[in-house]
């Protein structure tokens, strides 16, 4: 398998990627996914694990840093823009049209946590993607809206919502608006905050066990209101006769975003569940990716079967 550095470009936005082609891929064409990263993270971390995996499984991958974010452009740094995430998949569909090696018939989505909820409206948008599939997906919106496990105080986002408008007034003065901290500075405080999920987070993104200095530690104020208005799940149907596979956790508290997604899928659809993992467990313990890698193998080694 080899990796190689490119970009694209994303509504005007350069987008940076690591595109991985199989060591037997000869002169092609080959099946392609794009494959995209959680909320805060790069493509140095677990949406570059799945793609050179998935890559040893015989596809083209391409993992990329969303606009904003990693070593793709856009100002201000940090934005999370749902609009824009979902814009930056299909770009990627559309980069890999252009690519010799791939079958332009035969392109899948791949969405890891907030990317699964991204991948699922490019989805529905873009019909020249064959087959999605989500690994810990969720759909940030909500998350933010909702808690993680769906049980968040409705107070929380208002007080976010108000921090949000405070700093679109600033920056209007001319003042520094500030950013949103996404971490604390302990694993004692993420565990306070977000119980057992917000103390997994802080293990993988702010230790030596997932860590990259290029992983978003703020998020723009922007985002918040951004996110206020988006449903990621919102186009689901429209993934119409296209197959759907979700992966989750056994103990992912998340889970509940993947079953609500399963309930309004209207055509073939997988709701799979990997024993004893949790949300972020999927992220890069072996014991829980492999597994996952081999239900991902058998469904797009399906999905993207060529038709002729």
């Amino acid at each position: 398998m080899s990796r190689t550095n490119v970009s694209f470009d994303s509504a005007g936005i350069r987008i940076a990627a690591h595109l991985h082609v199989p060591a037997q891929a000869g002169p092609g064409p080959w099946p392609a996914l794009v494959v995209g990263h959680p909320g805060t993270g790069v493509k140095e971390q677990t949406s570059g694990t799945y793609a050179g995996l998935m890559a040893e499984r015989g596809f083209v991958t391409l993992a990329f840093d969303a606009a904003h974010q990693g070593e793709s452009g856009g100002l201000p740094r940090g934005l999370e823009d749902p609009a824009q995430r979902v814009e930056d998949f299909k770009a990627a569909v559309s980069y890999l049209t252009t690519r010799d090696e791939v079958d332009p018939e035969r392109i899948g989505l791949l969405g890891i946590c907030a990317s699964g909820g991204y991948s699922l409206s490019a989805a529905g948008a873009d019909r020249r993607v064959r087959a999605v599939a989500t690994v810990s997906g969720v759909d940030i919106a909500r998350q933010f809206r909702l808690g993680a496990d769906g049980t968040q105080d409705p107070a929380v986002f208002r007080s976010l919502l108000d921090a949000a408008a405070q700093a679109r007034g600033a920056e209007a003065r001319g003042e520094d608006p500030g950013v949103m901290t996404v971490f604390p500075q302990t694993a004692e405080e993420a565990g306070a905050l977000g119980g057992a999920h917000g103390a997994e987070g802080f293990d993988y993104y702010r230790t030596p066990r997932g860590g990259h200095e290029r992983s978003a530690r703020f998020l723009a104020w922007q985002s918040i209101d951004k996110l206020a208005v988006f449903d990621a799940f919102h186009a689901v149907p429209l993934i119409g006769d296209r197959p759907l596979l979700q992966i989750i956790g056994e103990r992912a508290v998340t889970s509940w975003m993947a079953v609500e997604v399963h309930q309004r899928a209207t055509g073939p659809k997988e709701l799979h569940r990997i024993g004893g993992a949790s949300h972020v467990d999927l992220y890069d313990r072996k014991e829980h990716v492999d597994p996952a890698v081999d239900k991902l193998t058998g469904f797009f080694t399906a999905g993207l079967r060529a038709t002729s």
